[in-house]
């Protein structure tokens, strides 16, 4: 009996250590692969290929690619591009650590 809770409680932890959440603030209403999000603060947890942005008990998950940069993020940053008054998110620097997540937009080099 013991073993199995010792099992229990190690299978737990290495399935939070296997996803990263990090705290974002976004300061205006912004469109992730289609999806919008409302100005506020969110939780992001990083998985291998995507990630699950949420407040509260809403949240959405959407494929991004994870890199690794040389050095650290002096701080959490969310890269936007604006077009026709919308704020569309390109990428997030997670302040603290290595990793960068880029949303892929869709649009091609060229405008295509």
């Amino acid at each position: 009996m013991i073993k199995q809770v010792v099992l229990s409680f190690a299978v737990a932890a290495l399935s939070v250590a296997s996803a990263a959440t990090h705290k974002i603030a976004l300061i205006d209403t912004s469109v992730a692969k289609g999806q919008e999000l409302k100005a506020g603060n969110y939780r992001m947890e990083i998985k291998d290929s995507s990630v699950v942005i949420g407040s509260g008990k809403q949240s959405v998950e959407l494929p991004v690619k994870v890199d690794n940069t040389n050095a650290k993020f002096s701080r959490t940053r969310v890269l936007y591009n604006q077009s026709e008054g919308k704020y569309s998110i390109q990428a997030i620097e997670v302040g603290g650590t290595t990793t960068k997540v880029t949303f892929d937009s869709g649009v091609k080099a060229g405008g295509k």
